[in-house]
C-alpha cells in the first residue's frame, strides 16, 4: 500500500530544548490522530529517545515530523536526519546494551520496539538518518 503523507513539519535538533520541543509536537500529533495512551506513550518516548541520541552523537540535527495515512489507517512518521561520526555497527547497536555515551545503550534498539516501523542507515563521517512509524490503532 502507498503511503501519502498529510502533513510535515521540519524541526532543528541544536540543544536539550528541543527534544522537548519535538517530543511535544510528536505526542500532540498523536493525540490529534486518535492513538490510543499506550501508542501515544510508545511513539513520544521514541521520538525523545532519538531527538536526544542526535544531541548526544552528532550535537545537532533535524526532525521531520509527518502525519501519513495508507488508505486503511494513520499514523506518524519521524526522520531524523544528523552529520555526525556515524554508526560503525549498526547490527551491535540494534541488539541493545552497546553504548558509546555511557548510557545504558537502549536508546535505539528501545525505541526500535516501540514502533511498528524503523529504519536506519548510518555513514562513517557522514552521518545518519533514523525512520520511524507508529499506527494508530483503532
Amino acid at each position: 500500500m502507498t503511503v501519502r503523507s498529510l502533513s510535515r513539519q521540519e524541526m532543528k535538533i541544536d540543544c536539550e530544548d528541543d527534544v522537548v520541543l519535538v517530543r511535544r509536537r510528536a505526542r500532540e500529533l498523536a493525540q490529534k490522530r486518535g492513538f490510543d495512551p499506550f501508542a501515544t506513550a510508545a511513539v513520544t518516548t521514541a521520538t525523545s529517545e532519538l531527538t536526544r541520541n542526535v544531541i548526544m552523537h552528532a550535537g545537532h540535527g533535524a526532525a521531520v515530523i509527518e502525519e501519513v495515512e495508507d488508505g486503511r489507517r494513520v499514523g506518524l512518521r519521524l526522520t531524523f536526519r544528523d552529520q555526525g561520526p556515524g554508526i560503525p555497527d549498526i547490527n551491535r547497536v540494534m541488539v541493545g546494551g552497546y553504548s558509546t555515551s555511557r548510557s545504558l545503550g537502549l536508546g535505539l534498539s528501545g525505541s526500535r520496539r516501540l514502533v511498528d516501523e524503523f529504519k536506519i542507515e548510518s555513514e562513517i563521517g557522514r552521518g545518519t538518518c533514523i525512520c520511524i512509524t507508529k499506527w494508530a490503532r483503532f
